[in-house]
């Protein structure tokens, strides 16, 4: 597994080094990052979606557990290196890299990431880069139900949401969607000594398994729905009972979105979607 002294050469050799607009904070820590490996249950024969892998010292230790790992690099030069270092390397035909965004936007993967997975089953192991985490994770629960495992390291402040309750401050739409579709599990917290280059943040390692029963088969109407009352958190949520043809039991319109439970945003959504054509 790479060392910090070996990742500083590869960055050296390349004239390269982290950059914070991208979230480049390498995890370094060797027992951490079997601890998340180990966590996502992944072996012989896994598809396994990695974003952000950095100079690949995971994308490694999941190629020699003989996983196939599509990993998605945003910085075109850790993209060069990564061919260089993993793609002739312990994978062999196992490993394919995606450069560019994993997302084409905010609520959809990139068309290139989904090409390389196809219709298949896979788990995203990944140490997030921050900005990448709320939109990638809400993305994937409602919308790619083949990904079944979520293994991250995430910023906490996004830990916090993802289990979050009505009525408090992180309460708001990936609370929602995760609640509603998956089992959320705090495995280890890291601090920022784990990383290199330290990150100003404490961050979090969570794992999100995908519900066999999800409150609802429509998560990606729950996630249109959340987001759509959330963009007015402080206001009564009366505006928008106005729209539907009927409304809830157990919801007043005097209600806050933050005060909805995960089941009541399920019940507004269904009631969304009964008003589609």
């Amino acid at each position: 597994m790479q060392t910090l002294a070996r990742i500083r050469q590869y960055l050296d050799d390349r004239g390269l080094s982290p950059l914070k607009r991208f979230g480049q904070n390498f995890l370094i820590d060797h027992n951490l990052i079997r601890k998340l490996v180990d966590a996502s249950g992944v072996g012989p024969g896994s598809l396994v979606l990695e974003v952000g892998p950095g100079t690949g010292t995971m994308t490694e230790e999941l190629l020699e557990r003989g996983c196939e790992v599509v990993a998605c690099e945003l910085d075109h030069g850790l993209a060069s290196l990564l061919r260089d270092v993993v793609g002739g390397g312990v994978g062999g035909g196992r490993f394919t890299l995606v450069e560019g965004d994993c997302l084409a936007s905010k609520h959809a993967l990139s068309s290139e990431l989904i090409g390389a997975i196809g219709n298949r089953p896979f788990t995203l192991v990944s140490n997030l880069p921050y900005g990448a985490a709320t939109p990638l994770l809400t993305t994937l629960l409602s919308r790619h139900r083949s990904c079944r495992v979520m293994a991250v390291t995430i910023q906490r402040e996004v830990a916090d949401r993802l289990s979050a309750r009505p009525g408090s401050r992180d309460y708001g739409p990936i609370s929602v969607v995760a609640q509603a579709s998956a089992t959320i599990e705090h495995v280890a917290t890291l601090p920022p000594e784990c990383f290199w280059p330290r990150p100003d943040v404490t961050s979090a390692m969570v794992m999100l398994t995908r519900l066999n029963s999800p409150l609802t088969d429509d998560l990606e109407t729950l996630e249109l729905v959340c987001r759509d009352l959330f963009s007015r958190r402080r206001k009564q949520i009366g505006w928008f009972m106005s729209t539907l043809t009927h409304r809830p039991a157990g919801i007043e319109t005097t209600m806050r979105p933050e005060e909805l439970t995960p089941p009541q945003f399920v019940q507004l959504a269904r009631s969304r979607r009964s008003m589609d054509p």
